[in-house]
């Protein structure tokens, strides 16, 4: 079987089993399909696949010119754009090992990053990566060069270690000719069973772990997911997720060299939905949080509309929801509203659309899946190159993350007698060890299975269930069991609540932290002619508290009674990844929480009705600001510390 032959058949690639192998046929083989785009200021801009290859291979070929080697690892650090994944690309062509750092990454973890990794060239974005850089000086030893994108404001650097991206293009077209059949010779080197990917974790618990991934390995676990949820040549995806994820890792950069996907690169955070719109996308990979902050501002808009258009949402709402539930579709609400709801979002061209990363709460899910966007839940680990089970086309649970790809085994280990255990897997994709943690490895997999931490059970339906991570599950001094993450999610299905922590391990009822989403509880306090000034003043208003206390009510009219929320605190900013309280993925960080609101939470179960705060909070660009406010707990249920009537786990677990 030709190479061509094997890349259309299943997807399963035969030969080309390297990033860079598969670049290069796609360009013989269909040079001018495009491959990519990116919009700058305000125009796309579109790169075929000739052109995709032809950056991939200056870089190799300049970089090895300017003395690096094989098996030494290129950091890319920025904003998604073309020039992330053409670096990435040059890098396995080149034999050595990408590892992309999130572009919002503090300058420690910056320099934790490079010097595990022992980077020699960074590719990064612009002026601003570039100031983080330069200002690390002795602390990044190892980093020989500086590869910039955009030229603006590099004017007055002289560094030695910097060099345009548009320089290192002249140098390797300058070696291409003198040397045409090199970068094939390069090519053809790659093996598929080395390490290709050094792919950071989450961090959760502390920094994070550098896993190894290996190239073969990775094509051949996209291209299985391809078979769960197949793609065509020419379906557009935007890039939004960070590229240094895996999950993004697997759409912008697997599965688009094999399925020869449109990547597009959006302007900016800002524009995101705008551009959504004018591409009109075939798939989106988005986080539970995106889906949120849509699901959010389309609330927000119908606060803003008039009472007929309120009351027609409602009423299209109710009758795709009831059609929705005996698995059809209410033709008349998709004419009233649902189709010019999806194309007001840009989902219009949607044939699948997944959420992955953290869970999304079923009512969220349940949302999009009623106004007709087919959206479909993922589970994984960075260590199993990412997702391994996905909801199959018209086979969607809510509560679920769906099924094992055809090349991945998951099972649930130490069940108890509800069938919920631990959940450990396996994959074709699976990491090969962490860089410099053995121990941690060998803690992991066992007998080649990753040991998850998560909780889970599979439904006689063969859908995988994932409850929490097993840490995370606790129980009251009550002995109530609960899952913080399952009541976190029903939280923040309302559209004023940004994120949520919910407390109440060894004690003797459940509460909550809780961050309200700005950009709805302002708009709402406008409405309500309520002054405030910034973040911490709207949410230390009487009112809001009011409203936040009907949210934190509804959510608890859908729980058992064990489990319901007694006592919350609105904070007086929100969680954070730059102050370590959430991870660059947004999952929250439960020990960092735990100490540094010790104080808060300690005064909500010493049932005082107040807190005062005097603090400092620290911004990015190292500005600081000081705090004094009071906080106040309100109670919701009142408790006098004893037992409640107690329903079992079961009943969360089989709602979760």
């Amino acid at each position: 079987m030709s190479n061509l032959q094997a890349a259309t058949k299943d997807f399963e690639m035969g030969e080309l089993d390297t990033f860079p192998k598969i670049l290069r046929q796609n360009a013989k083989s269909w040079p001018n399909d495009i491959a990519m785009r990116e919009k700058e200021f305000g125009i796309w801009n579109e790169f075929t696949w000739v052109d995709y290859n032809n950056r991939v291979k200056w870089l190799s070929l300049a970089l090895i010119k300017l003395g690096v080697n094989p098996k030494e690892a290129i950091a890319l650090l920025g904003d998604n754009r073309p020039e992330w994944v053409w670096g990435e690309v040059a890098a396995h062509s080149m034999g050595c090992y990408s590892i992309g750092i999130f572009q919002d990454s503090l300058h420690e973890e910056v320099v934790y990053l490079l010097n595990k990794s022992n980077a020699t060239v960074v590719i990064a974005e612009d002026e601003e990566q570039c100031d983080k850089l330069l200002e690390l000086g002795d602390d990044i030893p190892d980093v020989k060069l500086i590869v910039y994108c955009d030229p603006r404001g590099m004017r007055k650097y002289d560094d030695k270690r910097l060099i345009s991206i548009e320089e290192i293009y002249k140098q390797g077209q300058a070696i291409e000719k003198m040397s045409p059949e090199l970068y094939d010779t390069y090519v053809d080197a790659t093996n598929a069973d080395e390490t290709a990917i050094y792919c950071t974790t989450s961090g959760t618990t502390s920094k994070p772990k550098i896993a190894f991934l290996c190239g073969g390995n990775f094509v051949k676990h996209c291209s299985s997911y391809l078979r769960a949820d197949p793609r065509q040549p020419g379906d557009n995806y935007v890039s939004v997720l960070p590229l240094p994820w895996i999950m993004e890792q697997v759409y912008a950069v697997g599965q688009a060299l094999i399925a020869r996907q449109i990547v597009n690169f959006v302007e900016g955070q800002e524009t995101l939905m705008a551009d959504l719109r004018e591409i009109g996308p075939n798939f989106v990979l988005l986080a539970p949080r995106v889906w949120e902050g849509i699901l959010a501002d389309v609330k927000a808009r119908m606060m803003d509309s008039t009472p007929l258009k309120q009351k027609l949402f409602d009423y299209a709402f109710a009758l795709s929801e009831k059609a929705q539930l005996e698995g059809k579709r209410s033709v008349f609400a998709d004419f009233l509203l649902m189709n010019a709801l999806k194309d007001r979002l840009g989902f219009t061209n949607l044939k699948s659309a997944a959420t992955g990363g953290a869970a999304m709460g079923p009512d969220t899910f349940r949302f999009f899946q009623t106004i007709g966007v087919p959206l479909r839940q993922l589970y994984g680990q960075t260590e199993l190159c990412g997702a391994y089970t996905v909801h199959k086309e018209n086979d969607v649970d809510y509560d679920s993350v769906g099924v094992a790809f055809d090349t991945a085994e998951v099972k649930v280990i130490n069940a108890d007698k509800e069938g919920v255990g631990e959940v450990i897997a396996r994959t074709v994709g699976m990491f090969t060890g962490y860089l410099d943690n053995q121990k941690a490895y060998d803690e992991d997999v066992i007998d080649g299975w990753m040991h998850t931490g998560d909780a889970g059970y599979f439904k006689p339906s063969g859908h995988l269930v994932i409850i929490d991570r097993i840490k995370d599950l606790a129980k009251t001094s009550n002995g109530i069991q609960y899952s913080p993450q399952y009541i976190e999610n029903k939280l923040k299905f309302s559209s004023f609540i940004g994120e949520a922590v919910i407390l109440g391990k060894d004690k003797p009822y459940l509460s909550a932290i809780i961050c309200i989403r700005f950009s709805i509880v302002s708009k709402w306090a406008e409405q309500q002619g309520l002054g405030f000034t910034n973040y911490t003043s709207l949410s230390a208003l009487p009112e809001v508290y009011q409203k936040l206390s009907e949210e934190v009510e509804k959510v608890n009219s859908t729980l058992p009674d064990a489990q319901k929320i007694n006592k919350f605190i609105l904070l007086y900013k929100e969680l954070d990844a730059d102050d370590g309280e959430l991870t660059r993925t947004r999952k929250v960080r439960r020990t960092v929480i735990a100490d540094k609101y010790g104080d808060i939470i300690q005064s909500i179960y010493d049932n005082k009705e107040r807190v005062d705060i005097d603090t400092v909070i620290t911004f990015q660009d190292g500005g600081s600001s000081r705090i004094q406010t009071t906080l106040k707990v309100a109670t919701v249920i009142e408790n006098d510390g004893s037992a409640v009537s107690s329903t079992s786990s079961q009943t969360q677990r089989k709602a979760s």
